[in-house]
């Protein structure tokens, strides 16, 4: 100890300890654990048939699986793009928003409380608004435009979605 760290502490008062009272204490949030009753297996895949896309198969109703088969769609997409200095920074961003909305609702799916669940939806929802504001800056020929054109309309229907999460889980 130095000559001034003596003569700081001989200048300052003695300090109180102070006793913790279990009252002024913050509670501790108890870990909350996911019902297996309220949830619905993930590996189950129920389809609807009315529902169908462009190209005739039907949507997959399980969203886990639809932001995936999102994801892959978008990586075959993209190998059929023409190779620009554009395009490929738009491509780079594309790919890692359309993977994010993917591994963003299975976080979403695995939350521990009402509050995980509503981040990740709005995560999940800015990353598909992200995904298609890449797909539309993308330069295309005519040939890729319906490929473009369906990916985007699927970003949009995500979008939609995922907002409808958002404002029935945000209520009080």
């Amino acid at each position: 100890m130095t000559w001034r760290m003596r003569r700081r502490r001989q200048s300052q008062p003695p300090r109180r300890r102070q006793i913790p009272n279990p009252k002024n204490q913050i509670p501790m949030p108890r870990r909350q654990t996911p019902n297996p009753k309220n949830q619905i297996p993930s590996n189950i895949q129920t389809q609807i048939s009315k529902a169908t896309m462009d190209d005739g198969s039907p949507k997959p109703r399980d969203l886990e699986e639809r932001t995936f088969s999102f994801a892959q769609e978008v990586r075959r997409f993209v190998k059929s793009l023409p190779r620009t200095l554009a395009n490929a920074e738009d491509v780079r961003q594309l790919v890692r928003a359309s993977g994010s909305v993917a591994a963003n609702w299975i976080e979403a799916n695995e939350a521990l409380s009402k509050k995980d669940l509503l981040l990740r939806a709005k995560i999940c929802r800015k990353e598909s608004k992200e995904s298609r504001l890449f797909l539309r800056l993308l330069e295309i020929n005519e040939a890729t435009r319906p490929g473009r054109d369906k990916l985007a309309r699927e970003a949009r229907e995500l979008t939609l979605i995922f907002s409808a999460i958002v404002t029935k889980n945000d209520r009080p």
